[in-house]
């Protein structure tokens, strides 16, 4: 009996040596963050230097060529943001995908603006401001809440409002924008937005949006929508079938910038509400890149001298811009007035 215990307790040793033997451990070795247009090395390695037959790396998805088991990777072509590397490694006639991340931050300091006042203009103090566009002379408005959500063509300089329409009870209101004679609403996490007709404000359709967290602004670049969620992402629509095509990541060369609110596209940057920050964030539209940020702080204070703001949300929130007159226009939530402002460059 003893000698059969003794047999049993040396095979069951053999087994296990064995089996631990064919144990393989891979890890994916590389830097946690680099900086836009640099290059980032990735290595597989195994833990005991065994044999490996091949490896497949992939970034976001996409196959990457390689020769061996490291690969060298132009983040210019990645923008800033986290993406994801993936190995499926062939070894010993068995395969293994193993994943992992990194994070690409702004190769630039973004550039700090403060802000001069151009002019003040009368503005409902009772709209919960989520959306701001200037078209032909006029301020097109979207507010929230549900059963407050309106949309109104409004007189700059008398804050008259000219036409308005409630939206369904049932629905947050958000941002907006006007595109080829239409006007497209977002709602808050309905995922659903809609299409209007600029002359009448008919309803002609309603889209939805699947890939995006929730609908915050809304702004376009002539072929293009553009959307915020209240992350840091952007988001691009096709204008014809109002699906979302693609995205980019917004991050300063430290750290991701998220709460994205209500958008304006001037010359080609994306100016972003940064929501309950009274900030405007200026974002290059292609990389993501944060290229400057204009500190509003003070125009809080300045609304405070006429104006008792209750809430903790009644903070700025709408952009406008009149590019025939290089005018630019902001406001907040439930403010009483409507500023036009010039940014300009801290010393």
């Amino acid at each position: 009996m003893k000698n059969n215990s003794l047999i049993i307790t040396f095979f069951a040793c053999f087994l296990l040596i064995t089996s631990c033997s064919d144990v393989y451990k891979f890890s994916l070795q590389h830097k946690k963050q680099v900086t836009l247009n640099t290059n980032l090395d990735i290595t597989l390695k195994e833990e005991k230097n065994k044999t490996i037959n091949s490896v497949q790396f992939f970034v976001n998805g996409k196959e990457i060529s390689s020769e061996g088991n490291t690969i060298s990777i132009n983040t210019t072509e990645l923008g800033v943001g986290k993406h994801q590397i993936s190995a499926l490694v062939f070894y010993t006639e068995k395969t293994k995908k193993i994943n992992n991340f990194f994070e690409v931050l702004a190769n630039e300091t973004p550039v700090v603006y403060d802000f001069k006042i151009i002019n003040e203009y009368p503005h409902d103090k009772t709209a919960y401001t989520q959306g701001l566009e200037y078209y032909n002379g006029f301020l097109y408005e979207t507010t929230g809440h549900r059963g407050e959500s309106k949309l109104r063509k409004v007189e700059i300089k008398t804050g008259k409002i000219l036409k308005n329409i409630d939206l369904d009870d049932k629905y947050f209101g958000e941002g907006m924008t006007i595109f080829n004679n239409k006007i497209y609403w977002l709602t808050w996490q309905a995922k659903k937005g809609f299409v209007y007709n600029l002359d009448t404000f008919e309803q002609e359709k309603e889209f939805t949006y699947n890939n995006s967290k929730e609908g915050w602004g809304l702004t376009h670049n002539n072929s293009e929508l553009i959307k915020s969620d209240g992350t840091n992402k952007i988001w691009f629509l096709d204008p014809e079938t109002l699906e979302e095509k693609k995205s980019i990541q917004v991050y300063t060369n430290k750290y991701a910038v998220g709460d994205l609110n209500e958008l304006e596209l001037i010359n080609d940057k994306i100016y972003a509400n940064k929501y309950q920050q009274n900030a405007i964030v200026i974002i290059n539209s292609s990389t993501g890149v944060v290229e400057g940020i204009a500190n509003l702080k003070e125009l809080e204070a300045e609304m405070k001298k006429t104006q008792k703001l209750v809430a903790q949300d009644e903070v700025l929130n709408g952009i406008a811009f009149d590019a025939e007159n290089n005018r630019l226009f902001v406001t907040g939530k439930h403010w009483g007035k409507l500023f036009e402002i010039e940014l300009i460059k801290k010393q």
